[in-house]
């Protein structure tokens, strides 16, 4: 173990923390691009780690959409009048699988990066996502169809682990490595890469959607190796993230890999500084580390906004969205039909989720939640309401809504949800409150896809397009709950961010908070 410098132990005081925030804030140009090339290091680690997310979003639509195929139907289904469906119950079951799994996985993931590192914990997350692959590969191979599902089932479950894991390392590495003035912008990759796998997977599907043999699902299953081996091969390259390397007392470590992020214009030890310093002062609250110690003190409130902002994607429609293929099939678009419209809007969804990203630069992630979710309210208020009514321009009518909610969320609340969810928590706690967050990611996943089924599938609830109806009051309580905890953090570094959960400021003063710790005006909520 190397060595830290002869002051690596002293006592961080709140005027440590203050001066060293009011430092960072006075190096802030306010220009994406600018940043981008004083980051250019970072900026490519960002993207190779978004590799992860685009594995999370092309395994879930493979497997989410892979129910559409009609070659799939007739090997796993059953015949339900004149057509093979798939029955709820294991529609129920399989959607919820991937999710449980992705929550043990977040989990474990939560620990083991604090034992073996981020990289180490991605790497292995993406091995884990690969023997899944491999088991619902060979699905089909019993004869029995009760078999077949089952090993269907389990290939699921141990793919989601894999994923659950894989984002939280993701999520946890950059939220910990990147500067203040890209963090926003970084985070919002997450959905945007989530989208592009989506776009890809909704291909491959669509150019396999008419194949007569079971390579129409063997194929799209085979490619999920592909975005397995990606983020695998970044961890293996990245360096460790310095904020982990500090926590293991390891600072001539923790110093090269903050030179491997930068280049030689940046002074690396003024950054690591204040990394440190941060970590030390966290230490000075709590000496222990734990899954409970996020549920402590004034980590409690912190874990409850990551745990929120990790679930806003599941209130506005994503486990919905992700499955429209299937949904628009019930509610009566052909099979092809219905996979193109999922392709126009992941498309329409990757280039609102672009503009989103340069939004995360310009204006504050609780004034983008708050717009955007109000309107996607009146969206699904207004699917809902054409619902009540048949034909194929209700049919049409609810793939514009769904459409619509991909493009408004997509330029607010999804990226600015994940931004907030890598904001919030403590570095120390990074890791273990990212994989709360993922695993309340998951769990309201599994929720969804367990319940989903049953309201809107032909055999049961048959809802189609009045599940509209639901979306909007969900919406309408992730704006209140919003607006009721989301503070705003864009800006803020971390030592800032510690000093005013400690200070106990209520979520709506935070933007007018100063460095000096008192309110610009007025020190009431």
């Amino acid at each position: 173990m190397s060595s830290p410098p002869e002051n690596y132990t002293f006592e961080a005081t709140k005027q440590d923390v203050m001066t060293s925030a009011i430092s960072v804030q006075d190096e802030q140009p306010t220009n994406l691009f600018s940043e981008i090339r004083k980051y250019p290091k970072i900026s490519a680690y960002a993207l190779g780690l978004a590799l992860a997310f685009l594995l999370t979003g092309y395994d879930t639509v493979i497997l989410g959409t892979i129910t559409a195929v009609p070659y799939f139907k007739y090997e796993f289904g059953e015949l339900y009048g004149d057509a093979y469906i798939i029955p709820s119950s294991w529609l129920s079951v399989w959607s919820a699988i991937a999710p449980i799994g992705s929550m043990f996985g977040a989990a474990a993931a939560g620990w083991f990066q604090d034992r073996v590192g981020r990289r180490w914990s991605l790497a292995w997350s993406c091995v884990i996502c690969a023997i899944g692959i491999a088991i619902a590969f060979c699905s089909n191979l019993p004869a029995e169809m009760a078999s077949r599902r089952g090993t269907f089932l389990v290939g699921r479950a141990i793919q989601g682990v894999g994923v659950g894991g894989a984002m939280a390392g993701a999520q946890t590495y950059l939220s910990e490595t990147v500067p203040v003035t890209l963090r926003g912008s970084a985070m919002a990759l997450s959905p945007t890469f989530m989208l592009l796998g989506e776009l890809i997977g909704a291909a491959v599907i669509f150019g396999c959607d008419h194949m007569a043999t079971s390579s129409a699902f063997l194929i799209p299953f085979g490619t999920q190796w592909i975005t397995t081996v990606m983020p695998f091969v970044v961890a293996i390259f990245m360096p460790e993230s310095p904020s982990y390397l500090l926590k293991k007392e390891q600072y001539e470590k923790a110093l090269a890999s903050m030179k491997s992020l930068h280049t030689d214009r940046i002074e690396v030890e003024p950054l690591l500084e204040q990394m440190r310093m941060s970590i030390i002062h966290e230490e000075q609250l709590s000496a222990e580390l734990s899954y409970l110690d996020c549920f402590k003190g004034i980590n409690l409130r912190r874990t409850m906004i990551v745990a929120f902002s990790f679930t806003v994607p599941s209130l506005f429609g994503v486990p919905l969205l992700s499955g429209a293929s299937y949904f628009m099939q019930v509610v009566g678009m052909s099979s092809s039909l219905s996979l193109i419209v999922l392709l126009v809007g992941i498309v329409l969804g990757l280039l609102a989720n672009a503009v989103g990203i340069w939004l995360m630069s310009r204006f504050g992630r609780r004034h983008l939640m708050l717009g955007t979710l109000a309107v996607t309210t009146i969206i699904w208020l207004s699917m809902g309401i054409a619902g009540c009514w048949s034909g194929n321009i209700v049919v049409w009518y609810t793939a514009a809504c769904m459409m619509a909610v991909v493009i408004v969320c997509g330029m607010g609340a999804w990226p600015a949800s994940f931004a907030v969810s890598g904001e919030a928590s403590s570095l120390r706690l990074r890791a273990k409150t990212q994989g709360v967050g993922v695993l309340c990611y998951m769990l309201s996943n599994v929720v969804f896809n367990l319940i989903l089924p049953y309201i809107y599938n032909t055999d049961e609830g048959d809802l189609k397009g009045k599940t509209g109806f639901v979306y909007a009051g969900l919406c309408f309580m992730a704006c209140a709950v919003t607006w009721l905890i989301v503070p705003e953090m864009k800006g803020r570094s971390a030592l800032e961010i510690d000093a005013m959960f400690e200070a106990n400021v209520p979520c709506r003063q935070f933007k007018r908070w100063s460095s000096e710790g008192d309110f610009m005006a007025g020190d009431k909520a």
